[in-house]
């Protein structure tokens, strides 16, 4: 801080040095034919001896990026040469040698630029009327056609002075211009009517054109002065003047110049010195003044709180985001702004909602939109919760939307799930049945899913599916609940070509009719269990053993397994048993029919023996009560099979069907 208090130290002469740069370029940036006049004090009031280079380099750079206001830079250095000729002349050299580089280059809008100013400088009589006419037989010594149209160019700009100053050497320019178009040396058509039109602007006395305009006109002829510039003189741009330099002199210096500033502005500076010091006596005595009258306005304030109840500024404000949104040349910028506007705490839902809206109303989908939302919902939580119930609200009132609509909507949020800008979690609000939907929303999700899959890639997209963690999101877009909920999500899915997301609905389809199956024959069989037990747990166990007895192939196990009054009940039924399929089988057509052989073009395996009714297998007779359960069982039985082989059915039918 010492060292910048020093007025001699680099330190400080650095920091003038970039106070007196940034001075110089806004004076230069804002001034127009309108302020000129106020714009002129303010730059005296500056050191352009010590920023001579500054002030060249600032007014060359504005009037390349904007030509449009050369008159005006060349009122400015006209006033300005008038009292540091030197700094006029800096200029020159600094323009005639950036016109020469250039016409070196064939850059021809860097040479236009260069001409125009060099044209309006001479029209201010700060530079010979000479240096014109040598530009324009630099331009024309070799004809072509962009430097037949430059020279054309330069004459509308200086025709009306050389009209008045050198009118001879305007003769042997436009001579030279009609040896051109009546031979057309290398000039196409177009550049002969240019030259046409210009012959023609002269005849019209350069259509009432005057060298400056009146309201630039600002400098008495006796105060101008004029530089005899050359092309061919050796110039030195002094380009070393643009770069910081310590002063061992600049106390010095600057005193001397601010001798110069009140001799220039006369009267004006002293009257601002005591301006100066009267005001900084007074903002003592209006301070507390001010302290005293915020307050009171601070107490009226909170008195008198008007609610806007017609939402004005959120009006405004949807119209400032829209604005800004479509004035942007590309989202990062338009993001910027967004930022730098600065959206209240609470209203992140309107600029969520505008991104969606223009982008649905457009045409077709510009992904523009997309990028910006993705940009807002990565760059703070608050949009991505927006956006996400955005979502939700858009997937329930997606009726209510037209066609294109709906399909830049999808699309916009397929985005922001790609790039995973929103949670998945979204989707929860899906169902994918036939009674939870409509065309609008199978709409919606086809157009989503599709461009999911072609962002992601199906593989990416099947994997984040199947993600264990995530399967409560996507239960509904995959129901499980039925059968019928699960064809028609399969079904959906390969009609719009994304059948690989099924594969595992498919196969939990084929597994669902056994699982169901082995559940109601479980059922089933709890109910038979539980109407056969009638007698008691030891009738039970009985016949359980003599089951076991009949199924097994040596007889003479059964005769030895029971009691002595067991084996002789079971042995005189047995007999009467033997004596009953005796009797049968001498009728004709009686006891057991015989399976007749298939034909000799079937092939088939032979089926195995019928099981027989009274529960005796491969001719072995069984008990009373064994058949009585036998008979009980084989309708249930049969019609079990039946169901069973109509689901086989069904399962191959749809296994042939494509």
């Amino acid at each position: 801080m010492a060292e910048a208090a020093d007025k001699e130290s680099a330190q400080y002469q650095r920091m003038t040095w970039d106070a007196l740069r940034k001075s110089i370029n806004g004076l230069v940036n804002k001034v127009n034919a309108a302020n000129i006049k106020h714009i002129l004090p303010e730059v005296f009031s500056e050191n352009l001896i010590r920023g001579k280079g500054l002030f060249c380099r600032s007014i060359m750079k504005s009037q390349m990026a904007s030509p449009a206001f050369t008159p005006v830079y060349a009122a400015l250095l006209a006033v300005v040469n008038t009292k540091f000729p030197e700094l006029g002349e800096l200029l020159l050299h600094r323009v005639v040698t950036q016109f020469k580089r250039a016409y070196r280059r064939n850059d021809k809008p860097v040479c236009m630029a260069a001409i125009k100013f060099i044209g309006h400088l001479a029209n201010q009589q700060v530079v010979h009327e000479l240096l014109p006419l040598e530009v324009l037989l630099l331009l024309l010594e070799t004809p072509s056609d962009d430097g037949v149209e430059v020279a054309v160019d330069f004459l509308k700009e200086v025709g009306p002075l050389l009209e008045d100053l050198a009118p001879q050497g305007l003769s042997s320019i436009m001579d030279r211009l009609r040896t051109i178009m009546s031979e057309g040396q290398g000039v196409e058509k177009r550049t002969q009517f240019l030259i046409e039109a210009l012959f023609g602007l002269r005849k019209a006395k350069w259509s009432g054109k005057v060298p400056v305009d009146p309201e630039l006109e600002m400098v008495e002829t006796e105060d101008q002065i004029t530089h005899e510039i050359s092309l061919e003189d050796k110039l030195d741009p002094q380009m070393h003047l643009d770069v910081f330099k310590e002063d061992p002199d600049f106390r010095v210096h600057e005193e001397e110049y601010t001798a110069i500033k009140r001799e220039i502005l006369g009267e004006e500076s002293e009257e601002e010195d005591s301006e100066e010091e009267r005001g900084e006596g007074e903002s003592s005595s209006s301070e507390e003044e001010e302290e005293e009258g915020s307050e009171d306005e601070q107490q009226a304030e909170q008195r008198q709180r008007i609610q806007d109840e017609t939402q004005t500024n959120l009006v405004n404000l949807r119209r400032t985001i829209y604005l800004t949104i479509m004035s942007a040349l590309d989202f990062e910028e338009a993001g910027h702004k967004l930022l730098k506007m600065g959206i209240p705490a609470g209203q992140e839902m309107e600029l969520a909602t505008m991104i969606i809206e223009c982008c649905s109303n457009e045409k077709t989908f510009i992904k523009y939109y997309a990028l910006l939302g993705e940009r807002f919902c990565k760059l703070k939580r608050e949009f991505a919760d927006c956006f996400s119930e955005c979502f939700v609200r858009q997937y329930q009132l997606i009726h209510r939307l037209e066609t294109n609509k709906l399909r830049n909507t999808a699309k916009l949020f397929a985005h922001l799930l790609s790039t995973d800008a929103i949670p998945w979690a979204v989707l929860q609000v899906m169902r994918l049945t036939e009674e939870d939907t409509t065309s609008s929303s199978r709409i919606f999700i086809k157009i989503l899913f599709q461009e999911l899959a072609e962002t992601l890639g199906l593989v990416s997209l099947n994997k984040r599916l199947a993600d264990p963690t995530c399967q409560d999101w996507f239960d509904g877009i995959f129901p499980k609940d039925s059968p019928r909920n699960m064809r028609f999500a399969i079904n959906f899915f390969t009609s719009i070509g994304l059948g690989g997301l099924t594969d595992r609905m498919r196969e939990m389809l084929k597994t669902l009719p056994k699982v169901l199956a082995a559940q109601q024959a479980a059922a089933a069989a709890a109910q038979g269990g539980s109407d056969s037990s009638s007698s008691s747990d030891s009738d039970s166990s009985s016949s359980d053993s003599s089951s076991s007895s009949s199924d097994s192939d040596s007889s003479s196990s059964d005769s030895s397994s029971g009691d002595s009054s067991s084996s002789s009940d079971s042995s005189s039924s047995e007999s009467e048993d033997e004596g009953k399929a005796a009797a049968a089988a001498a009728r004709p057509g009686g006891g057991e029919r015989r399976r007749t052989p298939p034909p000799a073009g079937d092939r088939r395996r032979p089926s195995p023996p019928p099981r027989r009714a009274d529960g005796a297998a491969n001719g072995r007779p069984g008990s009373a009560e064994q058949r009585q359960r036998d008979e009980r069982r084989a309708p249930e039985e049969r019609r079990r099979e039946e169901r069973r082989e109509r689901r086989d059915s069904v399962e191959r039918a749809r296994e042939r069907r494509p």
